[in-house]
């Protein structure tokens, strides 16, 4: 786990264009071995969600595919 804290510490966090102004975002950063994390935009401080790239490719599959509309 300290090899992904220090990731973590160094990560480039990166918001979506889609997400406009709003109080509503998360920002993703890319981890190694094609690992995703996620946190609260407006809280960076706020706990880190990590997926291994399998989980985050059928995320993305999911959404588009609609499965979360």
């Amino acid at each position: 786990m300290d090899d992904t804290r220090h990731e973590l510490a160094k990560a480039r966090w990166r918001k979506s264009s889609y997400s406009g102004s709003g109080d509503q975002c998360v920002e993703v950063a890319v981890l190694s071995g094609g690992r995703r994390a996620v946190r609260d935009s407006k809280d960076p401080a706020s706990p880190v969600l990590v997926f291994t790239s399998t989980e985050w490719t059928a995320f993305l599959n999911g959404i588009k595919s609609g499965k979360f509309d």
